[in-house]
């Protein structure tokens, strides 16, 4: 206990003799660090969210684009993909892997030639899609094989390709070690004021 009491005073004294100046530099230079390196980790998961979008568009690889992102998201800071509690939906929605599926499996269940004709006559009418959401081309598709004699697919939860990514609060790169450094430099700059300020 001596020994804790004799640490505080010798760190007090530190603080009167230091000017508080020569912390508060270093907090200013880590502080900026920080900022920049949060800003540089969003911008690397924007970048990383349009891969997969890419991905998704092209049907190229999806599943290594979608892994690229959530290892990105869930080890940086300042990367969060949640919706949160008042969004609509889910920020990732992969609309056209799930219109992909949707429509094979409505081949699977029809034959090929109903299927055909639906697909081409539901392209003519909505050539870019909507969201998965609404009803769009799938629900065209749907409505016009079952009005010719067809058999309705089984449906694919959409939920299945949607997500959330939640980032950590602290982690252990740039940005997260620069933040830990700043407020110890700011802490000991507002010691050192105090000490002097009240010795």
């Amino acid at each position: 206990m001596k020994s804790y009491f004799t640490f505080t005073s010798k760190l007090w004294g530190l603080f009167k003799v230091v000017p508080y100046q020569t912390f508060a530099i270093p907090f200013i230079i880590f502080a900026i660090t920080a900022v920049i390196a949060l800003r540089d980790n969003n911008q690397n998961m924007i970048v990383l969210r349009n891969n997969l979008y890419t991905a998704d568009r092209t049907n190229s690889d999806v599943e290594g684009a979608l892994t690229n992102l959530r290892s990105y998201v869930y080890s940086h800071m300042n990367t969060d993909l949640s919706s949160g509690g008042n969004a609509i939906k889910p920020p990732l929605q992969l609309k056209y892997t799930y219109e992909r599926l949707q429509s094979r499996a409505q081949a699977t269940a029809n034959n090929s030639q109903l299927y055909t004709q639906a697909e081409n006559v539901c392209q003519a009418q909505i050539p870019a899609g909507v969201s998965i959401s609404g009803r769009g081309r799938i629900g065209c598709v749907q409505d016009y094989i079952l009005s010719h004699g067809g058999k309705q697919a089984p449906s694919i939860p959409a939920g299945l390709y949607q997500f959330d990514f939640l980032s950590p609060s602290w982690s252990p790169d740039l940005a997260g070690w620069s933040l830990v450094f700043s407020g110890i430099f700011f802490l000991a700059s507002a010691f050192s004021f105090l000490a002097k300020r009240f010795s």
